[in-house]
């Protein structure tokens, strides 16, 4: 009996990763998998992908049937108990057009829900292998850039400066270098938490359309909302002429009629509290759209506040670049073929396992450590057995015999290199920053011979 397909396939792969390329590469063909995959099915981000790519959703995709239940169910409401009674009262042809309008709205606004939350919003394809620190440090002074050097004379992409500037309009604007796609950001790309993709011109993540609102998405975006707008105040003003109507025909008050025709009733009271969200939210991007900022912007830099927008041309031009530009094509080519056979590939989507993977933790290690060891991810089992001990994944010492550094030479002083440097974690402060750093610990201890507390 063969096994229904899943709807949506979920990036990254399931199978183990590997400390090192070559051992990565031998395991996968052992284990007998396909020597190459498209980039969809081993992407690290936590995107969820149909029709073999070519729709791509975040993580929160689900999401996207209450939005359709919150807008489908009043619109089959207004067409099955208040529309056509409309047109009978207000007689033809012109009271056909009062359902027929509904319909063109509803079509329309579902469409460019799909549009938004099924299109790549503008996600920036992660690098193999972080940039060159010397180029950067160059400009600025040989010293710096001899100090970009890690221990043992090797580059790693902590050595990075973490900004620069670029100029925009001759004003000069920071740009950001993200570790975990191992790029400098464009002007107005952040990274999204959510997704764990950097994200061209990103304005938010939308948990009501279940994606991230970007360069690529945004114009469809503010359609929908607009439109969703429309549609509240339509089926608003109609149901109160439908009352209207039924006052003049049986000579009642409002809570008579308000009693012959419930349902209109109650979309008024549904509509009015919707209008007055959707509705805020479609005069908010009004406004975002003629000063050209996003949501992100807007609330971090507050260019109304004295500081000039970079990217201001005008009200029409403005208008103009988000809804008469064309869409420029995505950067990243989700149904590419990804062959084992690319080193570049293996790097950056077998060997190093996937980072957005809720049951591995992202040990960053920084000084003498190449790029390969940079960002390596272990499986880890919290799981409790008898006795409450926790497993983990056993790693072979010689794979961390260069983390541990500065042995005392009269007795064990262990001096682990996050304590010259800064941690970095991608989960920011809070629990799971904490518990990133105790696995950590627990690891070096482990492999300088000490005892690890708290663990077997």
């Amino acid at each position: 009996m063969m096994k229904g397909r899943t709807l949506f396939f979920k990036s990254p792969l399931h199978h183990r990763s590997h400390l090192s390329d070559a051992a990565s590469s031998a395991s996968s063909a052992a284990a007998g998998f396909p020597s190459s995959h498209r980039l969809y099915q081993v992407w690290r981000g936590r995107n969820r992908f149909l029709c073999g790519g070519r729709l791509i959703f975040g993580p929160d995709a689900s999401s996207i049937v209450l939005t359709l239940a919150l807008i489908m169910t009043p619109l089959a409401l207004f067409l099955g108990f208040v529309s056509f009674r409309l047109a009978d009262l207000i007689g033809k042809p012109l009271g056909l057009a009062v359902p027929v309008t509904a319909i063109v709205v509803g079509v329309f606004d579902v469409v460019v829900l799909v549009l938004t939350s099924g299109r790549d919003p503008g996600i920036i394809p992660r690098n193999a292998r972080p940039p060159d620190p010397e180029e950067f440090a160059a400009a600025a002074s040989p010293a710096a850039a001899n100090s970009t050097a890690g221990a043992g004379g090797l580059r790693t992409s902590w050595s990075l400066p973490p900004t620069r500037d670029v100029y925009v309009n001759g004003m000069a604007v920071k740009v950001k270098y993200c570790h975990t796609c191992m790029l400098y950001r464009p002007p107005r790309c952040s990274h999204c938490s959510v997704c764990n993709n950097c994200v061209e011109r990103f304005d938010h993540h939308c948990p009501w359309v279940g994606q991230c609102i970007g360069k690529r998405n945004y114009r469809f975006f503010f359609m929908f909302i607009s439109s969703t707008t429309f549609l509240c105040l339509y089926v608003f003003g109609f149901c109160w002429v439908n009352l209207l109507l039924i006052t003049r025909q049986y000579n009642c008050g409002l809570a008579r009629a308000a009693a012959e025709s419930p349902v209109s009733g109650f979309l008024i009271a549904y509509t009015f509290v919707t209008a007055w969200f959707v509705g805020g939210l479609t005069a908010f991007h009004s406004y975002l759209v003629c000063t050209n900022q996003t949501t992100y912007e807007n609330f971090r830099y507050r260019y109304d506040g004295g500081k000039a927008n970079p990217f201001n041309r005008g009200a029409a031009n403005n208008v103009a670049e988000i809804f008469l530009a064309p869409i420029p094509p995505p950067r990243a080519d989700f149904r590419a073929r990804v062959s084992m056979s690319d080193p570049d590939a293996v790097a950056l989507y077998y060997s190093l396992g996937p980072l957005a993977s809720e049951s591995r933790i992202s040990f960053y290690t920084r000084g003498s450590l190449s790029f390969d060891m940079a960002k390596a991810s272990f499986d880890l089992d919290y799981s409790s057995s008898a006795g409450n001990n926790n497993k983990r994944t056993s790693v072979a010492s010689s794979d961390f015999e260069d983390i541990v550094y500065g042995y005392g030479h009269g007795g064990m002083d262990h001096h682990r290199c996050s304590t010259t440097q800064p941690r970095h974690s991608i989960f920011g402060a809070g629990r799971e920053s904490r518990k990133v750093e105790d696995e950590a610990d627990a690891v070096t201890v482990e492999l300088t011979g000490g005892s690890s507390r708290g663990y077997d």
